[in-house]
């Protein structure tokens, strides 16, 4: 999805606005494995599909819940949401997070954000509050909802000469 993102003052206007949602996106078993070959988590119900098959209630594996967490940054620069003067922005923190459906191996998540709050903490620095929901394509439940805090830098005009 391509879009025009907002500026620094039209987002100030957002607040209580959903910002966008974002494209499907595929979690397999690859990715899963990537994850659990990074995080050093390869607790069987996440990467043994055979085990899973037998053992889970859900007869498949599982994408860990920090995977479906960790997506929500790659889906909202996809969604195009952030302003484009932005110099940097940082992971400031989680306020919540709830882990409400396991994603199965092979299903497609998506990302819904709502913009709650935006605080400028400096000349060209914002924290923006974001409620996050990551829904799987056909599910019931989404896999979960987080509140997510940004710092954002705007990137400054220098003065004329």
């Amino acid at each position: 999805m391509t879009r025009t993102p907002p500026t620094y003052e039209q987002l100030k206007t957002m607040v209580g606005q959903e910002l966008g949602v974002s494209e499907w996106t595929l979690i397999d078993q690859a990715r899963i494995d990537q994850f659990a070959e990074c995080t050093g988590d390869r607790q069987w119900i996440h990467t043994d599909p055979e085990r899973a098959r037998r053992q889970s209630p859900l007869r498949t594996t599982i994408a860990h819940g920090y995977l479906t967490l960790s997506v929500i940054g790659a889906l909202i620069l996809e969604m195009g949401i952030m302003p484009e003067n932005t110099q940097a922005a940082f992971n400031y923190g989680i306020d919540s997070v709830r882990f409400l459906a396991p994603v199965k191996s092979g299903s497609r998540v998506r990302l819904r954000t709502v913009l709650m709050s935006m605080e400028q903490k400096g000349p060209g620095q914002y924290l923006l509050k974001a409620s996050n929901t990551v829904e799987i394509e056909g599910g019931e439940k989404p896999a979960l909802v987080a509140e997510t805090l940004v710092m954002c830098y705007e990137r400054r005009k220098k003065p004329a000469a």
